[in-house]
């Protein structure tokens, strides 16, 4: 798992089971997505920052979060240096 400014958490996948719920590591670590509009963020709107559950990295801060209608939490920035973009195979990001 990469995290902020290039530094990677290297892990077993057993070590990675352990410390994440199966939820979570379904998410983190085969690339799973939630239902949209059941996770505990989509609706949450408190002044703080968005963490890596898996590696801790701050990812995002709450002032750029909005409301999408699409059942995910979503955000129009991230903090610099956070975020590794990578497009799905199809080419489509």
């Amino acid at each position: 798992m990469a995290a902020a400014h290039g530094l990677v958490v290297q892990k077993t996948e057993e070590e990675w089971r352990a410390i994440l719920s199966p939820e979570q590591f379904r998410i983190l670590r085969q690339k799973g997505t939630e239902i949209p509009g059941t996770g505990e963020y989509d609706k949450f709107f408190e002044d703080g920052i968005f963490s890596c559950v898996g590696c801790k990295t701050p990812l995002y801060k709450s002032s750029t979060k909005f409301d999408s209608g699409c059942g995910w939490p979503a955000f129009f920035e991230g903090l610099p240096g956070a975020i590794n973009r990578t497009p799905d195979p199809d080419g489509i990001s």
